[in-house]
């Protein structure tokens, strides 16, 4: 058994005996709660769906770069190529677009979870190489907290917004401090599970325990299961994007029944006028009351009224999750949540205030902040272009045009080529069929990858790269307790090769420098050298006795200084006034039609109560999935065990199951207006009426396009391509309105996991 690492944790793999086959993988003895995830590797390694050799769209290469309708056709074929042949096909357009058009005609893609290691990294090596060539449009942000990203540092300053991310209230400051916890969104097992870089043991379960025996947990969702069993949290249920309005009438009971904490809005906080004003409907004519509330949310009036008093009673910890800011209007949650949470009183105290994403990632709350780790440096890019992450589709379809974004605009660059490595855009991106019409305008789109993913299904250029358990690296998370040795557990499969190499013989064609000649290896001692000699690195042994010994321990000093809590103690915020700004003069400054200064409620067009219910009576949330990360190793055995009739589930409540006539194992055919799937059905009591949920990360399937843009259960064939809002342009892709009916058609078959077709 050897160790290896991923985002999922640090497991032991087992190989054949003569070394170049995985046959086994399991967690390590001293993990108190591995994840699942772990039982996708062994039978995904050596899977039919592994990209074996260079390979070329035979379109492509008969008829040459130029946009193409056909790009991800299930019978469009591809051509296997040695790789000199490959990268000399790829040398040469790299140089034609970047000679004819400008390097900001090349978009460096490579948002994703690839490798955990610290060199082989995907996006770094992707953005150094196209650094070393002369630069790329880049896109900033991410899918997972888009919205929040760009509205926090208007609020508080960005050192706080950072901060809220890696210096939130522990789980710790929770079980010592906190009365009661208020979660907007779940706090999932299942999140807990999955570190950026992993971590050597999963610690989060435990801490969450520990909070859970002391603090009394209330969880404000459309699911019953959406918090950790051990919180033994209070369940309200909420209808799904109405969360804003039943903050904003916590607030209007705080200010009307006396319990507002005016001294502390006073003093540290711009706005709370503006906000009585709003809540109490004196700027709009609409109080905001538990009754106005629950005509929204469906939660009852008196459960808010209540919910407001015991807030105030005690020390309160107000928590929004990163799921709700992915939605329309997506700013609005976290704004109301830190609204309420200062109309409290309570930011900046131990364990009280406000906390945004806790729950939501493995490392979110384990309270050490953890030393500096070893990075693969990229280089710098001379092309300033850049789009918001979520707004891929965008760039490829309205070259020339301008988007507004955080009070400015974007001119979005033409583009010819598009390189992705370490990431799959059919996973995080919505409306699939625009986003496949979107690729099909690019003269030549470039993908690195070990498998057959719907990526690389629609790449003119796949070149196979070795996995994470085919190369050596080093491993940690935000703070771990132990940066790791990740040694290769076997080689290559098929003619799989490190990235290093490949952007190493393209940058020679291409008259540039991106390894400064060295190997992998002596780069992989260089950045472990660099980090032991920097400053802020704790002590460390030499390269040669650290991969011996497999690894070095990793400070775990608990940090004392929480987000806040210098503010509280009288040190400014980076904000315009040095305060929480709950009415943001820039904001309202910006003039924007869907963003006001301060928190407000704004009905979205994906809701309960929308026009749209006449046709699509479900509202379906799309959260992350519990046994694989993101879509990564969907054909594994943990991934299959939780498919229904061969493809990813639906859950349904019973009486809305009950209408539609759908029982447990049914084939279900769930339909928005984006596009359509095939699903099993699943039916639960946990889920409240009228809501719908799935997982997304399933691999998208166009194999039977007669019944259903994916028949594997993708969700985001259903969700839409549309922004947050003007100011953040994040993704919306949480919520869609749906329309679900029994299938009873001949059921095809799943293709997902099928190389695709070769010819000579």
């Amino acid at each position: 058994m050897g160790e290896t690492s991923a985002h999922w944790g640090t497991y032991l793999v087992e190989v054949s005996d003569d070394g170049r086959d995985v046959v086994a993988a399991r967690p390590k003895a001293d993990d108190p709660d591995a994840a699942p995830a772990i039982g996708n590797v062994a039978d995904s390694h050596g899977h039919r769906s592994r990209v074996a050799r260079p390979s070329v769209r035979r379109h492509w290469l008969d008829g040459g770069p130029g946009p193409d309708t056909r790009r991800g056709d299930p019978a469009d074929p591809y051509v296997e190529v040695d790789w000199e042949t490959a990268l000399d096909v790829l040398a040469r357009e790299l140089d034609r677009v970047r000679s004819g058009f400008g390097n900001r005609a090349i978009f460096g893609g490579s948002y994703g979870w690839g490798s955990a290691g610290r060199l082989h990294h995907a996006q770094s090596q992707l953005h150094r190489f196209l650094n070393s060539i002369g630069g790329y449009t880049r896109s900033v942000n991410d899918y997972s907290r888009g919205a929040s990203t760009v509205l926090l540092p208007h609020l508080v300053g960005a050192r706080e917004a950072l901060d809220l991310r890696y210096k939130p209230a522990s789980w710790a400051d929770v079980a010592e401090h906190t009365d009661l916890l208020v979660t907007f969104g779940g706090a999932r097992r299942s999140n807990t599970w999955v570190v950026p870089g992993g971590h050597a043991r999963h610690v989060g379960s435990d801490l969450v325990r520990a909070a859970g025996r002391g603090t009394r947990v209330v969880a404000l969702s459309a699911q019953r299961d959406d918090a950790f069993p051990d919180l033994g949290a209070e369940w309200v249920g909420v209808m799904p994007g109405t969360d804003t309005a039943v903050m904003l009438a916590l607030v209007h009971v705080l200010v009307v029944d006396g319990l507002a904490d005016d001294e502390f809005l006073a003093t540290h906080t711009v706005g709370a006028d503006e906000v009585r004003r709003y809540v109490l409907g004196e700027s709009d004519g609409v109080p905001k009351t538990p009754e106005w509330a629950s005509e929204i949310s469906r939660t009852p009036a008196a459960t808010i009224r209540d919910l407001a008093h015991r807030m105030a009673a005690g020390r309160t910890l107000v928590n929004v999750v990163y799921s709700l800011q992915r939605g329309e209007n997506g700013e609005q949650p976290v704004f109301a949540g830190l609204t309420l949470a200062a109309f409290l009183g309570q930011i900046g105290l131990p364990g009280g205030g406000f906390a945004h994403g806790l729950g939501s990632m493995g490392d979110y709350g384990v309270g050490v902040a953890g030393a500096p780790l070893p990075t693969f440096p990229q280089g710098r890019n001379p092309v300033p272009d850049f789009i918001p992450c979520a707004r891929i589709s965008d760039l490829l379809l309205r070259p020339g045009e301008e988007i507004p974004y955080n009070g400015g605009t974007l001119r979005l660059p033409e583009t010819k080529l598009a390189y992705w490595a370490g990431g799959n855009p059919f996973h995080h991106h919505q409306n699939l069929r625009r986003l496949r019409r979107a690729l099909s305008t690019l003269d030549t789109f470039v993908v690195h990858e070990t498998h057959w993913t719907p990526t690389a299904r629609h790449a003119d250029i796949v070149l196979p790269v070795a996995s994470t358990l085919e190369r050596d690296d080093v491993a940690a998370g935000a703070g771990d307790s132990r940066l790791r040795a990740s040694p290769r557990a076997v080689p290559p499969r098929g003619e799989a090769r490190e990235e290093l190499w490949i952007y190493s013989r393209l940058a020679d064609k291409l008259g540039a420098d991106f390894a400064e000649g060295l190997d992998s290896r002596q780069w992989l001692e260089r950045i472990y050298e660099e980090w032991r000699a920097a400053p802020a690195s704790p002590p460390a042994p030499p390269f040669a006795e650290f991969w011996r010994d497999g690894g070095v321990d990793l400070p775990q000093n608990p940090y004392r200084d929480t987000v806040f809590a210098d503010f509280r103690a009288g040190r400014p915020l980076g904000t315009p006034s040095g305060r929480i700004e709950l009415y943001s003069a820039t904001l309202a400054g910006f003039g924007l039609p869907d963003v006001a200064g301060h928190a407000v409620w704004r009905e979205p067009t994906q809701w309960w109560r929308s026009p749209s219910t006449a046709e699509f009576a479900l509202h379906l949330l799309c959260n992350q999935p519990t046994h694989r990360l993101h879509s990564q190793l969907d054909m594994g055995a943990a991934s299959r065990s939780t498919k229904v009739a061969g493809r990813e589930p639906v859950r349904l409540n019973p009486a809305d199951a009950a209408v539609r006539g759908l029982v447990d194992g049914d084939v279900a055919l769930v339909r928005s207006a984006q596009g359509s799937l095939l699903a099993g059905v699943v039916v639960t009591d946990v889920l409240l009426p009228g809501v719908a949920q799935m997982h997304t990360g399933a691999w998208f399937d166009p194999s039977a396009p007669e019944v259903a843009d994916c028949v594997n259960g993708n969700v985001n064939v259903l969700t839409r391509d549309v922004g947050t809002s003007t100011l953040t342009q994040a993704t919306s892709g949480a919520h869609v309105l749906v329309a679900i009916t029994r299938y009873d058609g001949p059921v095809p078959p799943v293709r997902a996991y099928e190389p695709p077709l070769f010819t000579p």
